[in-house]
């Protein structure tokens, strides 16, 4: 079972930046991350989309969502078995329940859909105002 932990969310000001961090824990013996992993995000009364992807493969290949790209960045450091995502120029419609997600049995990202993950973190707020 891989778990996912979910630390950083908070109200900041329009115009403002906060990072997210997900701890990854469940690898078994593996050391390194061998999932794609996720970031998405539902505000209240709207489907769950994806923010961004990461993929495990060596280029650590990046998907940004139309809405977030250029203002946001995910990272990951699998020495600390860590996802991040770096929010800048935050802005209202950015409020939402953040959410990490892993995608089972692949380290490139297939899909940029919820339905193409298997782990789920417990979510964080973020509130823009």
């Amino acid at each position: 079972h891989v778990q996912l932990v979910e630390s950083g969310g908070g109200s900041v000001q329009d115009g403002g930046t906060l990072t997210l961090s997900c701890a990854v824990s469940g690898y078994g013996a593996s050391v390194s991350s061998r999932y794609c992993m996720g970031w998405f995000r539902q505000a209240p009364g709207m489907e769950r989309e994806v923010v961004a992807t990461i993929s495990a493969a060596r280029g650590s290949d990046t998907y940004y969502a139309d809405s977030v790209r250029g203002r946001f960045i995910i990272s990951r450091d699998d020495a600390e078995n860590t996802v991040y995502l770096q929010m800048n120029s935050l802005k209202p419609e950015d409020s939402a329940v953040y959410y990490c997600a892993a995608q089972a049995g692949s380290r490139a990202c297939l899909s940029s859909r919820p339905s193409g993950y298997n782990y789920w973190g417990q979510g964080t707020q973020v509130t823009v105002s």
